[in-house]
């Protein structure tokens, strides 16, 4: 059975307070969490634990996220001198901004494909990393990994996703992942 990992992650400080988004691997990580199709369960990271998380990661056959080359894989790089690149990677969304030709919302592509909406934003994990609030972090993280696994899942089984654009109206997306 092939190990496909789906990762998302937190940080602990905005694009702001690190100097700008040429600064990504200064954000640090505050949680981060996988889902291996292998071990058949979720997986959640500490910043004490970012050895352990990018050694999975390197286990894995496919690593799948959403928007992970730019910034997930870069937070990662401030702990590793690896090229986390060059894993065997699936970013949803590169591949369906180069289908829309602009950066699709993970919540525009759920909603019209499941009915679902994210339960919170990544400004809201940077305030509750402030509060010392972990474990909502964590729920948080591990819903954006169940949403990524569905649309990557849907779109394996169904050859599309969808997306609700910013008029409002649902597009069907052909995907071949």
């Amino acid at each position: 059975m092939k190990n496909i990992v789906y990762l998302d992650l937190e940080t602990q400080k905005s694009a702001g307070e690190v100097g700008g988004w040429g600064h990504i691997s200064r954000m640090g990580m505050s949680v981060g969490v996988t889902y291996s199709t292998a071990r058949g369960g979720y997986e959640i990271y500490a910043e004490s634990d970012v050895d352990e998380l990018i050694r999975e990661l390197q286990r894995a056959d496919l690593v799948v996220g959403f928007n992970i080359l730019r910034f997930d894989y870069e937070v990662l790089h401030g702990y590793t001198a690896l090229d986390l690149r060059q894993l065997p990677t699936l970013d949803l969304l590169v591949s369906l901004q180069d289908h829309l030709q602009h950066r699709p919302s993970l919540d525009a592509l759920v909603s019209a494909t499941f009915g679902v909406e994210k339960t919170a934003e990544g400004t809201q994990a940077l305030e509750w990393y402030k509060q010392g609030r972990l474990l909502e972090i964590a729920e948080y993280c591990c819903y954006d990994v169940k949403l990524t696994r569905m649309l990557h899942e849907y779109g394996r089984a169904h050859g599309h996703v969808y997306y609700k654009n910013r008029l409002g109206r649902t597009l069907r997306i052909p995907v071949s992942w």
